[in-house]
């Protein structure tokens, strides 16, 4: 597919949309990237045309349709450019044990580390206990395999990884350590990060906390 048009509308510090680059890497697709500056307000129309249910980013563009949310941006991925680097495995079991874990980062890792950064007190509190108990959740499914896939580093790992750009920023607001807690996790995240495709997709992380501070100011948290 050497004439396909790719764009992806983005934001450097999603960790959604760091799972459409690092899947555009491993695949070795070339795409044009377009930063999307209102993320919270002055939403391009680009974007607003692209995805009109959700407005948020990321967007995948392929050939003039847009593919809304970072898990099913990467099956995509996946289905079209099938004969590089496969992301999933072959077994249908095996790939739906893949999203099932791919979805249980959604719905669990996201709300309670948000609330390490984004509340104060017992709810933080809360979400820092909560953010933990998944780590180790996380680190029980991973036990000794050096990826989620097993020797591979595929979807799964995929889903997670761009979380770990915002970890400093979680350990510097919820005061705890990762590595203390979940070493293994940690391990598997540094191994992640030796390769091209993540480290080139995933911001610095004390750029995140200059960015998660500058919401706070923006909430009235600061």
């Amino acid at each position: 597919m050497a004439n396909d048009e790719v764009i992806l509308v983005d934001f450097w510090a999603s960790m959604f949309g760091m799972r459409l680059r690092i899947a555009l890497a491993e695949k070795e697709i070339k795409y044009e990237y377009k930063e999307e500056e209102g993320l919270i307000t002055n939403k391009s129309s680009l974007l607003l045309e692209m995805n009109p249910i959700h407005k948020k980013v990321p967007v995948l563009i392929h050939n003039g349709k847009p593919i809304c949310e970072s898990i099913i941006g990467v099956e995509y991925i996946e289905e079209v450019w099938k004969e590089k680097t496969p992301l999933l495995p072959s077994d249908p079991y095996d790939r739906a044990q893949a999203r099932f874990w791919a979805d249980y980062i959604d719905k669990k890792l996201y709300v309670s580390s948000r609330k390490i950064w984004g509340t104060k007190g017992e709810e933080q509190e809360a979400g820092k206990k909560d953010f933990i108990e998944v780590l180790k959740v996380l680190e029980g499914e991973l036990g000794e395999k050096p990826y989620f896939g097993g020797d591979n580093f595929g979807f799964v790992d995929i889903a997670l990884i761009g979380f770990y750009s915002w970890f400093y920023a979680y350990e510097t607001y919820g005061n705890f350590s990762t590595e203390a807690e979940c070493p293994k996790f940690v391990a598997w995240a540094k191994r992640c990060m030796q390769r091209g495709s993540v480290a080139k997709s995933l911001p610095d992380q004390h750029k995140v906390l200059e960015f998660i501070q500058m919401l706070r100011q923006k909430f009235g948290m600061e």
